[in-house]
Formats: structure tokens, sequence, C-alpha cells
């Protein structure tokens, strides 16, 4: 199939070009534009108590008031609020309401703080709306006037909330974008330029990568209309990542293999072909397994990762069609000039150091085995202490932005859990009045729930069926203790609340609980999907049933080391109270499916090497010695473009950028390169069972069919080919 591929593009390489740039232009001018939405609640199902929460107080409280934005006030000189200080706070909150901006249902004033220094004004907006652009737009004007409105007083006035939040949310992703394709770019460009020396292969996969991006990204807004997929700012920053990363590794792949064909003597379109012939199996493989572990995400509860799975799998569907047509046909048109000025890719170097490392493989495995098992086992130690944390608005941004400000700000001036107040619903089930007689001793017993700083019965729907008692927490809503305060506050609404009647709990602290819970699903789900759909690619690919059990094995040590290595670093040296609660999701299908690339590159050509004749260990030290350059290059240039990623500045790309780097650091330069192939070297012939994959066959004549042309080569082996190519 893949020689089949071969020979369509390079005999056709112009029509191939112009197929791919009519479809770059027809779907980018008619794809929708990708919505966003930093709404949490909006990432749960309808089944979650937070919110039926939610649901309920829309039916039960149309009218009722839930600030989106928090205009918050203090004296410049930092001192009390005067009497001239609150009348203008009054007139600032009248003019503001008065100006009708859209979106804003409500501007009210809030209480002062118990010292007299802060003030605030209350805007509610339209909850069906929550966190989508025309609010983010609302918030911008709203920022603007109320500044404007406090020109001339002795105030200074920021503004947050959840509205600001997703306006600095947009703000920051928008410049961690912008730091991430910089950084991303100069890295490819960099690190192509050293491997090959030739300015053209340099800056080609930057071009043609920038192009399927393009046509990524208009499939992606497709399917999130169709589907009404939830998106998030922080997708766009990863998809420029997974794209330039996963689409260099391909190119790589297949221009290392075409490198090793001009060498051979193949005639340039001929080598082209043969290169997707011999590497496109092992391209399609990885690719698949990465493809697979994306979509299981389509499993998860939250809508952000339900979003995120098919992008992602879109996008490395597209790279991957994109390695097998697009880049055969621009570099096949080129020929041996994509190589130019430089000489070397006419004569084969050699490669001492992997040459060592091989035959160190292949003295000895079981000691290679042990220390490379020995390292990833110790790193693992530090998930015994991961936490999570669940307040994505902070972690998607610096602490510096205005809302992160206020949010600090008002947990010095009120009570921590002011900003965001939990709410209790009790509604009757038979559909009768509420006893109000009740409602004193219900509330007495939610304030005395330890993490509670108050509470009280704030209001009655109009049918008497349905009771709001708000719940102050001593503690911010998104942090460890009052996620645990509102779990004690749900046994509590539910055991004491009166015969005939039940209670749900809403507010944020409520949603982070139940994305807690949600969160622990997904890794009772995606993962051992991911995991078992990973394996079935491998059996397929190598016909073993064998070899995918300790290989998965493997990459799941990666995973547990990277966590446990990203522990280490933030929370115990940076002191953070916890990492991001999607990031082991993350992780694990970043680590495990690319893990899994690399895995499969250096068991394809061992399996090459064996069918030469060679036996368990010499076929594990040549592998090494031939694949290990390819993997120590492509591993390289892909975490390096995943580190890019910290440039961002915030809490949830920083720690992301640096767990999958470090990961896919850890999947090529020890798993790759060490545990699997002395791992495969020491079970010998029985890795291949049942299908023997690893038996010697006649070698075919002909170029591009000798057995010297191993899947998952580099291009720089130390060796010669003869006529029929067998290896000198």
């Amino acid at each position: 199939m893949f020689r089949r591929i071969g020979n369509v593009v390079v005999r056709h390489p112009v029509w191939t070009i112009v197929a791919w740039l009519i479809a770059a232009v027809a779907i980018v001018a008619t794809a929708p534009s990708l919505p966003s939405n930093s709404d949490e609640s909006s990432f749960l199902p309808r089944s979650y108590e937070s919110i039926k929460a939610a649901e309920l107080q829309e039916k039960a409280f149309p009218s009722a008031f839930t600030p989106s934005a928090i205009a918050l006030y203090q004296r410049t000189d930092g001192g009390r609020l005067t009497a001239a200080d609150q009348k203008d706070v009054a007139r600032i909150t009248s003019e503001l309401g008065a100006k009708h901006i859209d979106q804003v249902q409500k501007v009210v004033p809030g209480r002062p703080s118990k010292d007299g220094k802060y003030a605030m004004t209350l805007v509610q907006m339209d909850s069906k709306n929550a966190g989508q652009p025309q609010q983010v737009d609302a918030a911008k004007e709203l920022r603007k006037d109320v500044k404007d409105l406090a020109t001339g007083t002795r105030l200074d006035v920021k503004l947050g909330g959840s509205a600001a939040q997703a306006l600095d949310q947009e703000d920051s992703s928008k410049r961690g974008q912008a730091l991430i394709g910089i950084g991303t770019f100069v890295i490819i460009l960099v690190t192509l330029l050293i491997i090959f020396r030739a300015p053209i292969l340099a800056v080609l996969p930057l071009l043609l990568i920038g192009l399927v991006s393009a046509i990524a990204n208009g499939l992606i807004a497709y399917a999130t209309k169709l589907f009404d997929l939830r998106a998030n700012s922080s997708i766009s920053s990863i998809l420029i990542v997974v794209l330039f990363g996963v689409g260099t590794d391909y190119f790589l792949f297949l221009m290392f293999r075409y490198r090793e064909r001009l060498r051979a003597g193949d005639e340039p379109k001929q080598a082209m072909v043969n290169a997707v012939d011999r590497v496109g199996e092992a391209i399609a493989s990885a690719a698949g397994a990465v493809i697979i572990a994306f979509l299981a995400l389509v499993l998860s509860t939250l809508g952000f990762l339900k979003q995120m799975g098919p992008a992602l799998a879109i996008a490395v569907g597209a790279t991957l069609i994109a390695g097998l047509t697009l880049i055969p046909a621009v570099v096949s048109l080129i020929g041996p000039k994509v190589f130019w000025p430089s000489k070397s890719w006419q004569k084969e170097p050699e490669n001492a150091r992997f040459a060592a490392l091989g035959r160190g493989v292949q003295r000895r495995p079981a000691l290679t085995a042990v220390l490379s098992g020995l390292v990833l086992v110790v790193l693992s130690l530090g998930t015994l202490g991961f936490n999570a944390t669940f307040d994505l608005a902070s972690g998607s941004m610096p602490k510096t932005k205005e809302s992160m400000v206020v949010q600090d700000e008002m947990q010095q001036a009120y009570s921590a859990g002011a900003a965001a107040p939990t709410d209790v619903y009790l509604s009757s089930t038979d559909g009768k009045p509420l006893d109000k007689a009740a409602f004193g001793a219900y509330a007495q017993k939610l304030g005395a729930v330890e993490g509670v700083a108050n509470a009280r019965m704030a209001q009655v729907n109009k049918a008497g069926t349905t009771a709001d008692f708000t719940v102050t927490l001593k503690y911010e809503a998104s942090t460890d203790k009052a996620i645990d305060a509102v779990g004690q506050v749900r046994d509590v609404a539910h055991s004491a609340a009166p015969d005939g009647t039940e209670a749900l709990v809403g507010g944020m602290s409520s949603i982070f609980k139940d994305i807690d819970s949600a969160v622990n699903h997904d890794y009772r789900t995606v993962f051992p999907v991911a995991a078992l759909l990973i394996m079935v690619i491998l059996g397929l690919l190598l016909r073993s049933v064998v070899a995918p059990w300790y290989l998965i094995a493997s990459v799941g040590l990666g995973f547990g080391a990277t966590l446990g290595a990203t522990v280490w670093i933030f929370q115990e040296g940076q002191g953070h109270s916890g990492l991001m609660f999607m990031l082991p999701v993350i992780m694990y299908l970043f680590v495990v499916a690319i893990g899994t690339d690399y895995n499969i590159l250096m068991i394809a050509r061992l399996r090459e090497e064996a069918r030469e004749g060679r036996d368990p260990r010499e076929a594990a030290g040549m592998a090494l010695r031939h694949a290990g350059p390819t993997v120590a290059a492509a591993g390289f240039i892909l975490a390096a473009t995943f580190a890019t990623m910290m440039l961002a500045g915030n809490a949830l790309l920083t720690e992301m950028g640096f767990a999958v780097s470090f990961g896919i650091a850890v999947a090529a330069f020890v798993m790759a390169m060490f545990f699997t192939p002395s791992l495969t070297a020491l079970i010998g012939h029985a890795a291949w069972w049942p299908g023997h994959g690893d038996q010697a066959k006649p070698t075919a004549s002909g170029a591009g069919t000798g057995p010297g042309d191993a899947s998952g080569g580099d291009g720089r082996d130390a060796v010669t080919h003869d006529p029929a190519g067998r290896r000198g």
C-alpha cells in the first residue's frame, strides 16, 4: 500500500501539491470560527450535583443575582474609604448601570470590607453565555468604562470575576501562543540546520506544516461545530506544538530514509518511492497510536478533554497524510538539491557513539535493563506526593493579571470564600410549600460544618417550594480545603434535609468537587482504554502478542517517571500546592502515545536486524546503532518544542510543557534506546510469538528491498550496500 502511495505522489508531485493548496483554501475560507469557553461548569455533564444545582437555580430563581464581574475599589493611598470615596463608588455604580452594556443585566453595589478599605460593584451577566466571547467583549468594555468613571477620584479600581478572568485568560493565551510559535519555529529551524546543514531542508518542514496547520485548524472548527464540542483557549497553544513537533518527527523519519536510499545508489525519484514504502508503515503505526490515544479522550466526562481529544487526533491525522503525500511530493520535485549546499548526504558517516552504545546493550542487556528500569522506578516514586489543583482560570494566566490581583485582594479583604459562595438549594419532593419553621435549624447545621464561615437562608421562590441557603466558606473556592469543606457541606445538607425535601449543593467549590470526581473517573476509564488500543496497534504491527505487553509496560513506567519528576520539581521544589487537575491525563496520552512512536521505530528496526539472521542480542545492538540517531534527533526536537510551552507564563502551560517534554526525553533517551531493546534481547525469540516476525527471510533483489533498509533507520548508518541490497 505504501509503495503505491509513494508511486502516485512521486509520479504526480505537482497535482499532489495543487490538491493540498486547493484543500487549504477551501477549508480555511469556509471554516467557522473556533469558540472559546473558560466556564469550568460547562466542562461537566448534567449528571453531576453542581450542574443539577445550577439548573435548579435558573428555574427557581431566574432573577437571582450571580455576579459575573466585580469592580473592586480602594484608595490610591491604601487608607480607609471616606464618605466622599463611598459617594464616588455609588456614582460609578449608577453610571455603569446606565450604560446598558451588551450582556450586562444588573449593576448593583456590593458590601464594603470589614476594615473599610475596600468597596465593590457587582455586575450580573447572562448566565447562558458564561465564558463565551460576547462576555469577554463585555468585560473589556466594563474594565475600560469603570476606570474612565474613576478618573479624577482618589479611587483605584480593578475588574475581576469570571468574565474578567476569561478576558485576561484570552490575552494571556494570545501572548503564550506567540511565544510558543516563535520558540517552536526557532528550535526546529536551528536543529534541522545542525542535522542536515541544508537551509532548504530546515525551512521546508516549517512551510509545509504551516499549511497543514491551517487545514487542521479548519477541520477542528468544523468538528467542534458539528459535534457541539467545548473549546478552550489552551487548546490552540497545544495544537501549535503537536502539529510542528509531530510533523517534524515524521519529516525526519522520511528524510533520513530518503537520504539512505540515495546513498545506496537509488535514482532520486525511486529513492523517495522506496523511502515511503519502507518507512510508511512505521509512520502510520506511530501516528495511529497517537490518534487512538487522543480519541480515547472522548470517553472523558470533562468537556475540555472531550474537545481536546478529537482536535489533536485531527491534527495528527492531517500531519500523517501530509507525511505520506505532501512532503514526498515536494521533496521529489526538488530532488537531491534539497540537501544543498551540504555534500554529506552522498556518503555514510561513522556513528561511533551509537555504535558503542549498541555494543554495550549487546554485551550487557540485563545490566542495561536493570539500570534504565531503576531510573524510571525511582523517578516514579514522586507520584506518591501528587496533589491536584482545580482553579483553571488562575492556572491559565500569570498572577499579575488584573483579575488575579482582584481575586487575591478579595481573599485578604473579605472572607476567602466570599467571592464565590456556596449555595444549598432545599426543595420539596411533593410540590408542597416548605416548612419555613425548619429553616433556622437547617441553616445552623450548615453553619456548624468545619470550614464554613457562615450560613444563612437567602431567599425562597414564589411557590415556596425551593429555598436558597448561602454558605460562605473560610477558604478560596478552588483550594483543597474548600473542596474538602464543600464535601462535608454536601453530607450535612443531604442528611439534615427535613422529610419530604431534597438538597442540591451548587457554587464553584461544588463544581471543583465534581471535576475532581470526573477526573478520577477518567483515570479509571481513559487510561486503560488508550493502553489497550495502543497494544492492539503494536500487536498488528509486530504480529506478536508478547512484545506489546512489555512495550506498553515500559511506556507506563515512563509516565510514572514523568509525573514523579513533575511533582518533585513543582510541588516539592517550587512549593506549588499541587499540579493542574488535567495534567496527568494529558501527560499520560502524550507520553504513552508519543513514547510508543519511538518504541515502534526502534522495535521495527530490531525486527529487521533479526530477520537478517542476527541473534536477539546482536539485533538489539545493531538496532540501537542504526536507529539511535533518528530517535535522538526526533526526540530532541519534539521535547524542545513542547518545552516552548513553558514560555507562556502561566502555571498550566508551564507544568504541561515541562512534563510532556521531560516525558518525551525519557521515552526517547531511556525507554526506546535502552530499556526496550535490552528487554527484547533478554526475552529473545519469544518476544515475537506467535508470529515469529524475527525469523530470517529470503532477500529480494533490487534497490529499496534489501534488508539493510530497515524501518526506523536514520540515514547515517555506517553500512554499505551491494547491488542486491545486502548489508556489508
